[in-house]
């Protein structure tokens, strides 16, 4: 099913009233691609103004083009890493998206933007009248609060108690009301639940659901896969070969852009990871993890399982482990006793949760493929450890001091040990046995149709119209701006 983009014109006009009182304009997908595309007035103004400002031009810098610096940036290409084979242990490329410098630290801002923008510029949704609700385990609704922030309208943010203090605490300066479901990572049918708890309360709200939401999708697709094919233009040498994209399924917003990649590069893969204490594209099963940043216990409905090539399950031992190697003096000094460049070590802290659970899912697809130095794979960092700060003070607290001896049982261990457990290519049958897990969440529960459902993987056109929709928002984002200026 395409994005409604039917035009509610006195809904509409509310809108621009609000746009304007609050000087917003918006940017348009071709200038989040490309930023030279931003008016000079925007450039200059945005000298003045922090990352993570409540500045409305702060729009502008929903883009994977920041400058990497906190106060006063410009743009430039895209933010991306390569982790070198003395970290790796293996000899394939591995090259990720650097999420840290987008505002709020984590490129879920972008997600948030793709859903709330198509129904704020048709009049859909009403900034003054209404709430924006924001279900979410963490940095979807943080995305989704600040938009709202800018928009100076209402706005709850939904997230698992569990999840981090800083998640926590920021949004709380944000978002007009915070609401804290019962457990963590795992929980998101809590979540839903308080959705419907939210709908059926006669408040007059907005649920913009990321997890079945297709403008996550489409920003992604579009904005996440044209930054990934620039990285491939500017790394690739003569001889490689771009074999795939490795990430983490979360909402299965940032699995887009393997869509995307793909229709570029046909023999490319898209794997899909998650944690192995809840295996449900794996195995059907469930659990409770402690990688933040991925939802479990079902499949979103916005993840095109069709297009999936391979499922793996980390665990999430690995990740935070990893995160006080690479995070504490021992584990760093350790590193670069051990031959990984010591100016590369120093930016490690670039790497959150769900960045390690996939670069550890990004060795094991190399690992798979016997990959060599001439193949590339890429992936994200979604946010970094700036948002887990307090998660490494409760590990120290539970484990105590980090050791040379510990650094070395991690590296051995979760990197240059790890092995090929826990994957499977899929078959067409083991996708199609994926994507019917959709049918619990979302046809029985959610109220979606039998005729999408089917729809989506029997229809050669349902993922394309989808993505065919960028140019025509763009278009209704300039008339939306128009309207602002003529005020």
């Amino acid at each position: 099913m395409k994005i409604d983009l039917t035009i509610d014109e006195a809904r509409r006009d509310r809108a621009v009233q609000r746009a304007r009182e609050q000087k917003i304009s918006i940017p348009t997908f071709a200038q989040m691609k490309d930023p030279n595309l931003i008016p000079d007035n925007i450039k200059e103004d945005l000298v003045e103004h922090g990352l993570w400002d409540v500045a409305p031009h702060n729009l502008y810098r929903i883009t994977w083009k920041n400058e990497s610096v906190e106060q006063g940036g410009g743009f430039g290409g895209v933010n991306y890493i390569e982790f070198p084979a003395s970290l790796t242990g293996v000899d394939a490329r591995i090259i990720a998206l650097v999420g840290k410098w987008f505002p709020t630290g984590a490129h879920k801002v972008g997600a948030a933007f793709g859903c709330l923008v198509p129904r704020l510029v048709t009049g859909q949704f009403d900034p003054i009248l209404q709430k924006a609700v924001w279900p979410s385990t963490g940095n979807y609704c943080r995305g989704g609060a600040y938009d709202s922030a800018l928009l100076a309208c209402d706005s709850i943010a939904i997230l698992p108690e569990g999840m981090s203090r800083e998640r926590f605490e920021w949004l709380s300066t944000i978002a007009g009301e915070v609401i804290k479901t019962p457990g963590s990572e795992s929980n998101v049918k809590e979540i839903f639940d308080k959705c419907w708890e939210l709908r059926e309360s006669g408040e007059d709200l907005m649920i913009f659901n990321q997890f079945d939401e297709f403008g996550n999708y489409l920003w992604h697709y579009e904005i996440t896969g044209h930054a990934m094919e620039e990285v491939l233009q500017e790394v690739m040498r003569p001889k490689d070969d771009y074999r795939g994209v490795v990430l983490a399924t979360g909402s299965a917003g940032t699995i887009g852009c393997g869509d995307y990649l793909k229709q570029i590069f046909p023999t490319s893969k898209i794997a899909a990871t998650e944690a192995l204490q809840c295996p449900t594209l794996l195995e059907n099963g469930f659990g409770a993890h402690r990688i933040e940043g991925i939802g479990d216990k079902h499949v979103p409905w916005i993840h095109n399982v069709k297009n999936t090539d391979m499922i793996m399950a980390i665990d999430d031992a690995a990740v935070v482990n990893l995160a006080r190697l690479f995070n504490e003096p021992a584990g760093r000094e350790y590193l670069v006793q051990h031959g990984v460049p010591e100016n590369f070590v120093a930016h490690l802290d670039l790497l959150g949760f769900s960045g390690i659970s996939n670069l550890v899912s990004s060795i094991k697809f190399a690992k798979y493929y016997e990959l060599g130095e001439r193949d590339v794979v890429l992936t994200v960092l979604t946010d970094s450890m700036e948002l887990y700060e307090s998660r490494l003070l409760e590990m120290h607290e539970e484990s105590g001091e980090y050791t040379p001896l510990d650094a070395a049982a991690h590296f051995a261990r979760f990197l240059q040990g790890l092995s090929i457990d826990n994957l499977t290519e899929l078959t067409y049958v083991d996708r199609r046995r994926v994507h019917n897990l959709k049918y619990f969440t979302w046809v029985e529960q959610q109220g979606k149709t039998y005729e999408e459902i089917m729809d989506q993987w029997y229809d050669p056109d349902y993922w394309i119209e989808v993505q065919a929709q960028v140019p025509e928002i763009d278009r209704l984002i300039t008339e939306f701006n128009e309207l602002v200026a003529l005020g």
